[in-house]
């Protein structure tokens, strides 16, 4: 009961709930908790002692917390009921309380928020009324600015005009002043014709010569403008004609004796290297005459123009002594040197012209446009916007002086030796190749135009503004380019005759040792030396190496080298095309006279033992001849794929680059290609054909001489078969044992598949037909089996599986004559395909007639059927 009354006395407690209480980080757990913690603790301390009981054996544990009175605890309360949680009242109480408050709280702050809206709402008004006044005030600013910027405008312009107007006064004042001065000279130059004694100091003293200079070129252009006004006048022409003449021509003659004494100046400090009085005296002289004299004075005393035992030295040093023929690898030397010392010589002298006059570089991009050579009097007409600026005109004389230099070193030292160097040959009688032909004077060009654009190069560096030093060089060479195409593929042809000529030289000379041979050996023997050669070839695309390697040298824009390159690339397919088509030509003669030999040597019979004998013997030599051939067609073919292969390695190489970027050159190349190589294979596909009939014509050789009657028809005198084949088979096979080995080293891919079918597929019927002359036992059937297993095991080395198919079915045939007559019905059931020949085989049994063979497989067929 105690805790019960704290319990009262704590509810009855004031709540305070303030605003602050919700302010900062608020936590409803925080509050809560402050709210009914004074209460809690109470019912936390009965819960203690409720459970102590328990433990005593008063209480028992709640699932939910509370605590339940043990059975005889029970029995002791029951006259006096206590509630389970007591605080309930308390905590209801303050949570009225509570709300009240927080009731209270929202009518404050909501109070509160009306009273600061109407604030705000205040402060706004007010501050609307501000911006708009200070905007206002901002557009009044705005047009004083504008008011103040016209006044400042208008005093500005007028300002500008005041100085305009004294900057004009001032002007007029210096021009009336200098009139003035001018004047008085004039007068002086004035008083009496050809007398200078009188003259003012200024014309006389030495340390004022660039003044004197100025004033008297001046003097000059009034005097020459003043007589041109006067000239068409009538009244007082006379009078003023007289006087200004007479200042004229006393002008002239000084400006002449002053251009005089400087020039001499000039050449003096020239002499002695000294550039500060060079340089002082170019200024000066910049006014008479536009400087041409001293720039002409300067270029004309240059040693390397003036000396002419320069330009022989110059010859000797490049093509040698006189008489002799200078070879390519000289001439580079030469011009190595002749080119290294000009170059030099023209970096000292564009040192001197750069320490002398000022800043000529300042206005070379300006003053040379035009590529090509120099027209001096394009230079003069520029020359005019800078007359009267001192010092552009001295850059002016400098340009001028250094450009004629670097033109007359190109057109008078380098043209004069190329035209000693190079002399174009006539397409029509070119020289021969004992002098070096078209290839000489081509290589002696390339060796030229290189050194020379070196040339170019090295005098681009030195500088010399935007004068195309390089286009006035290809000028040297355009001769000779507009013709090069042409020299190319005409020394191409020349190289590939003087070729042939060797060969033929060659051929005679073996052909003339060998004069006592017999005429087939000799042909072999000629033969052999006549063969393709892949050297040869690979010299064909050497030289065309070569020339590709000029073509790219000459040919700057890509349209024009690739039809040079295709121009030359085209040479080299006809040439190789020509060289192999007549290689495997040559090849087919000799098969052709093999085969003429076999003709010429195919007897009848009922002849004599002597002459059979004789024939025999021609016959083996017609063997071998068709053996040889046979050889030497196939190491034509094989050399002739190798060739071909070398000039398609080349094109990819070399060739194909160039060609692409011009559209449909790539293309055409491969279809011309293409073309070209035809011929070739069509004389491969020709000789080829022989080959297969000179092949079987020694297969049949071979079997008519060998096969005997009684390798199929073998008496039945009780003695074992003979297994092993027959001498003819084992003949033949050897032989196509050993020739084919040319054929298998020399052909690839699907030339070597397709001749090698062909001749299966030949080989197979030759042998069909000559089994047809023979009659067979059941032992010889046995025999002609083994003989086709013997032939099956060859062909299947030429993997082709149609032929491999058909000598299959040729040991299916051979069983033909085998079985018993009744079996035959059955033998070639499941092989349909094969019945014609097998009827033809079936009348080759020795028991055809005898057995009733044909009737009975008349009614065979014709009941399968």
């Amino acid at each position: 009961m105690p805790e019960r009354s704290k319990s009262s006395s704590v509810s009855n407690l004031p709540l305070i709930l303030d605003i602050d209480d919700f302010k900062g980080d608020f936590s409803f757990d925080a509050l809560f908790g402050n709210l009914v913690n004074e209460l809690l603790p109470s019912f936390q301390e009965e819960e203690a002692d409720t459970a102590g009981g328990h433990g005593l054996g008063g209480t028992e544990a709640l699932p939910n917390g509370h605590a339940r009175a043990s059975s005889d605890a029970a029995k002791f309360a029951q006259g006096d009921s206590i509630p389970l949680f007591p605080e309930v009242d308390a905590l209801l109480s303050l949570f009225k309380d509570s709300c009240k408050e927080l009731i209270d709280l929202r009518k404050q702050v909501d109070g509160r928020l009306y009273n600061l809206k109407k604030e705000v709402s205040t402060q706004d008004a007010k501050h609307r009324k501000t911006l708009t006044e200070l905007e206002k005030g901002v557009d009044g600013l705005f047009d004083s600015f504008a008011r103040l910027d016209s006044r400042i405008s208008s005093v500005g312009q007028t300002a500008a005009k005041i100085g305009d107007h004294l900057q004009s006064a001032d002007a007029q004042r210096e021009t009336a002043s200098q009139t003035i001065e001018l004047v008085k000279y004039l007068m002086e130059f004035n008083s009496s014709p050809g007398d200078l004694m009188e003259l003012s100091p200024l014309f006389s003293d030495d340390s004022r010569v660039a003044e004197a200079a100025s004033i008297a070129q001046k003097l000059r252009s009034f005097a020459e403008e003043d007589i041109a006004r006067a000239v068409p006048s009538v009244v007082g022409s006379a009078t003023a004609s007289r006087g200004l003449e007479v200042a004229v021509a006393n002008l002239q003659e000084y400006c002449n004796e002053l251009e005089n004494r400087l020039l001499s100046r000039f050449d003096a400090a020239s002499q002695r290297r000294e550039l500060s009085t060079m340089s002082e005296c170019a200024k000066i002289l910049s006014q008479f005459n536009r400087g041409s004299s001293a720039m002409q004075h300067y270029v004309a005393t240059r040693p390397m123009f003036i000396d002419v035992e320069i330009m022989n030295s110059d010859t000797r040093l490049v093509l040698g002594d006189q008489g002799s023929q200078a070879s390519p690898s000289n001439v580079a030397r030469g011009l190595s040197s002749l080119y290294k010392e000009i170059t030099d010589t023209v970096r000292k002298e564009a040192a001197t012209i750069m320490a002398v006059f000022p800043s000529p570089n300042d206005v070379m991009s300006i003053l040379v446009q035009v590529p090509g050579r120099i027209s001096t009097c394009s230079l003069f007409i520029e020359f005019n916007q800078f007359i009267c600026n001192p010092i552009m005109s001295t850059c002016f004389l400098v340009i001028f002086g250094f450009l004629c230099h670097m033109q007359r070193v190109l057109e008078q030292r380098v043209t004069a030796l190329l035209d000693k160097l190079l002399v174009k040959p006539s397409l029509v009688n070119p020289p021969p190749m004992e002098e070096g032909g078209l290839l000489l004077y081509l290589r002696m060009l390339a060796v030229a135009y290189e050194k020379t654009q070196e040339l170019a190069r090295e005098l681009r560096a030195v500088g010399c503004g935007d004068l195309d030093v390089e286009g006035l060089t290809e000028s040297l060479f355009s001769s000779h380019m507009d013709e090069y195409p042409e020299h190319e593929q005409a020394s191409l042809g020349q190289l590939y005759q003087a070729k042939l000529d060797e060969l033929r030289a060659e051929n005679q000379n073996v052909s003339d040792s060998t004069g006592t041979i017999g005429r087939s050996k000799g042909a072999s023997v000629a033969s052999s030396h006549q063969q393709i050669s892949v050297a040869v070839v690979t010299e064909f695309v050497r030289w065309n190496e070569e020339a590709l390697t000029r073509c790219t040298l000459f040919s700057s824009q890509p349209a024009t080298l690739a039809a040079n390159v295709k121009a030359v690339f085209t040479c080299l397919l006809d040439q190789v095309s020509q060289y192999i088509t007549d290689g495997l030509e040559r090849a087919r003669d000799s098969l052709t006279e093999a085969a003429a030999m076999r003709e010429r040597f195919v007897l009848g019979t009922n002849l004599s033992r002597r002459v059979a004998a004789a024939a025999a013997s021609a016959a083996e030599a017609a063997a071998a001849a068709g053996e040889s051939s046979f050889r030497s067609f196939m190491v034509a073919v094989q050399r002739c794929g190798s060739s071909v292969a070398i000039v398609q390695q080349y094109f990819a190489n070399s060739i194909s680059r160039l060609l692409l970027p011009v559209d449909g050159a790539h293309a055409a190349s491969c279809e011309e290609m293409a073309t070209a190589m035809s011929s070739a294979e069509g004389a491969a596909y020709k000789g080829l054909q022989q080959c297969i009939e000179t092949v079987m014509a020694e297969v049949e050789r071979l079997l008519s001489a060998e096969q005997k009657a009684t390798d199929y028809r073998s008496p039945d005198d009780g003695m074992a078969p003979d297994h092993r084949p027959t001498n003819a088979c084992t003949r033949v096979v050897a032989y196509l044992s050993r020739v084919l080995e040319a054929a298998f080293t020399a052909l690839e891919g699907l030339n070597k598949q397709a001749f090698l079918t062909e001749l299966g597929n030949r080989l197979y019927k030759g042998l069909l037909n000559h089994w047809q002359k023979f009659t067979f036992n059941p032992s010889g059937g046995l025999r002609l089996k083994r003989d086709i297993t013997e032939y099956g095991e060859f062909v299947r080395s030429f993997n082709a599986p149609s032929v491999d198919e058909k000598f299959e079915l040729l040991g299916i045939l051979a069983n033909v004559f085998i079985v018993a007559p009744e079996s035959l019905s059955s033998l070639f059931e499941g092989t349909p395909s094969i019945r014609k020949d097998a009827q033809r085989f079936i009348q080759l049994r020795e028991d055809y007639k005898s057995a009733k063979l044909a009737s009975r497989l008349s009614s065979l067929w014709s009941g399968s059927s």
